[in-house]
């Protein structure tokens, strides 16, 4: 007689994960080792998440740096792709994706499908605004004189994301696709009580065709992060919109970002409608205007 183990899933222990953040297209531990639990909206346990520190902020902006000569050199047209290609992947998750908005914001099944295609039909479009963003906010100036003026958009660098705190995965592509679609690479600071839609973003990213280092994301308390890339000198611009609501904080994060001059996007009285169309504002946000003149028959 041959023996066969025999499946009881009934009595099997519940396989508790423990994520990791998501730095230069690698998923490190935390520097400080540790994590924090992630409940559900009824308080139930999900998952333990990475806690982020300062050093991890620092070596996220590091990442960044590196990646932005390469991903901000890239053609616009091969960006476009690149971001249609996340969107594929995230198709094929669509309902991992679904479960964890659900669970995470509380809502019902059906609401949490409108959501997860709303963020990928977001992406979609983001991607289609790649190779056509230049010559809508790009100019080509009357000057009286032998030569062509034009002003030509550049992505700004380094961009901080807070990323929304209640809508944890639409809201989150709406505010990190339009720094990359232009050129820029980002640090994202996650929701804090949302981060399992960011974590499986991360994942996507990782095994789609983003270069490591585009996107790097911290889960964890803003308060252990965001200062650090407020006041960071190699960071160019930081989205305050995780911030919102909360005056003093931004405030505070607002003046930090003085030291260099960067970019601010300030934070909202409430968190938008991200349901709504997004328009070209928060594209036109992180771009920098080149002016070249060129001689005329030259």
């Amino acid at each position: 007689m041959v023996w066969r183990p025999t499946l009881q899933s009934e009595s099997r222990l519940d396989v508790r994960k423990t994520y990791k953040l998501y730095v230069g297209g690698a998923f490190p531990r935390s520097e400080s080792g540790r994590s924090y639990v992630v409940h559900d909206s009824r308080g139930r346990f999900l998952a333990n998440a990475a806690a982020a520190s300062r050093k991890d902020a620092r070596d996220a902006v590091q990442a960044a740096r590196k990646a932005f000569g390469g991903w901000s050199g890239a053609t616009a047209y091969n960006r476009g792709q690149v971001l249609y290609r996340v969107a594929e992947v995230m198709e094929g998750r669509h309902d991992q994706f679904v479960e964890e908005v659900a669970a995470s914001e509380g809502i019902t099944r059906p609401r949490a499908q409108r959501s997860v295609s709303a963020a990928i039909d977001r992406l979609v479009w983001y991607a289609g605004w790649a190779d056509k963003l230049a010559q809508v906010v790009g100019a080509t100036n009357p000057v009286a004189g032998p030569y062509f003026d034009f002003s030509v958009p550049e992505p700004t660098g380094v961009v901080a994301v807070l990323a929304p705190q209640k809508s944890s995965l639409l809201g989150l592509v709406s505010v990190v696709a339009p720094v990359v679609v232009s050129g820029n690479t980002a640090v994202v600071a996650s929701s804090r009580d949302r981060p399992l839609p960011a974590i499986t973003l991360c994942e996507v990213l990782a095994t789609s065709d983003v270069p490591g280092g585009v996107v790097n994301m911290l889960t964890g308390s803003l308060a252990d992060t965001a200062p650090t890339l407020a006041s960071h000198m190699d960071v160019n611009a930081i989205d305050l919109t995780g911030a919102a609501g909360d005056d003093e904080h931004a405030t505070a994060l607002e003046v930090a970002a003085v030291d260099n001059l960067k970019r601010v996007l300030r934070a909202p009285a409430s968190e938008p409608d991200w349901t709504q169309s997004p328009g070209l504002d928060r594209m036109r946000r992180f771009l920098e205007m080149k002016t070249v003149w060129h001689p005329i028959g030259v």
